[in-house]
């Protein structure tokens, strides 16, 4: 979300998503709220600390570290604050171990951890030991809400390719074998106990190694799916795994001889969402009713709403919130 006033923020996200709220991140905060340096203050025995480049492992905390805990921490009560009581399904968000070890350098070098096989172990361990913990405290926080763990995972897709760049550009960093890319999301979603999303949101998101890994739904960018992704998206849907589509643009988009413009109706917003259903074959094949279809979609603004203005940040949160409520209606018509 935009802005820095994790209350504000928890108001606005309570109002327009009140049946899927999720705890704010605020990046525009700085340091320690960005996405990498927000879960490193999750990790446990391994300290980190920024430098010029972004963040590395460091020999022991420092201030970078607990500004981030610091953030994070401050969050919580807000969210206690103001969803103590609630009662429904709460999402909250961390880096993923890939991309963290996308992010995050080695102590004595500037290669990404995942130059190094040691250190990627060493690190989904202290994450997953972190993240077990988060989700233990937000059940305590909010004892009503049904935590959904979402991983955040931009760099997956450049993992899994081989193509995250070395430190000094010239090289790529090798693609990890399919056991061992598995391994630390599974080990991660699997102590965390929560309903588990892996997002995504760069072009050839991994659906299959997705529901592999035991994520419940896989979350991208409507915008970047390619055609020739849609049959490994189909293939997952049929097997159950629960979608949630960026839909929804994460800035305004640009007018005609103006710099900003409005959002669609909501109802072609759900539409789209529609269309690419009809592309899969889906849910023609599997024989569900629009119910169904639209009780496995959840809509969303697509990656980078921190980067818009908060008054635009508040409507695309209601455009999705009744763009959803379109759906089984426009999936029944056909």
């Amino acid at each position: 979300m935009p802005g820095t006033d994790p209350a504000e923020a928890m108001r606005v996200i309570l109002g327009e998503l009140p049946d899927l709220p999720h705890l704010a991140e605020l990046p525009a905060r700085g340091v320690g709220a960005d996405l990498t340096g927000r879960t490193a203050g999750l990790l446990v025995d391994l300290p980190v600390e920024t430098t010029p480049t972004g963040w590395r492992f460091a020999g022991r905390p420092g201030r970078d570290v607990s500004r981030a805990r610091g953030l994070l921490a401050t969050d919580l009560d807000v969210l206690e604050e103001t969803a103590g009581g609630y009662g429904g399904p709460l999402k909250i968000q961390v880096c993923g171990p890939w991309t963290l070890a996308a992010t995050i350098e080695l102590a004595r070098s500037q290669e990404a951890a995942l130059a190094d096989p040691g250190a990627v172990a060493d690190l989904t361990a202290s994450l997953t030991e972190g993240v077990a913990a988060h989700v233990g405290d937000v059940r305590k926080r909010v004892p009503g809400a049904q935590v959904l763990l979402q991983l955040d995972e931009p760099a997956l897709s450049a993992v899994l390719a081989g193509s995250v760049p070395t430190a000094s550009g010239l090289n790529r960093l090798p693609a990890p074998e399919p056991a061992d890319a598995e391994a630390p999301l599974a080990v991660v979603i699997e102590a965390a106990g929560a309903f588990a999303i892996v997002h995504c949101c760069a072009p050839s998101v991994p659906f299959g190694m997705i529901g592999a890994v035991g994520a419940k739904a896989v979350s991208f960018d409507l915008g970047v799916l390619r055609r020739e992704e849609e049959d490994g998206l189909a293939e997952a849907v049929e097997a159950g795994l629960g979608v949630l589509a960026g839909a929804v643009p994460a800035t305004a988009p640009a007018a005609a001889g103006s710099g900003t413009g409005r959002l669609a109706d909501p109802s072609e917003t759900a539409r789209r969402v529609v269309e690419l259903w009809r592309r899969m074959g889906w849910p023609g094949a599997s024989g569900a009713g629009p119910a169904e279809v639209a009780g496995q979609v959840v809509l969303t603004p697509a990656c980078g709403l921190a980067g818009a203005p908060p008054g635009y940040a508040r409507s695309a949160l209601a455009h999705c919130r009744e763009a959803a409520r379109l759906l089984p209606e426009l999936i029944e018509e056909g």
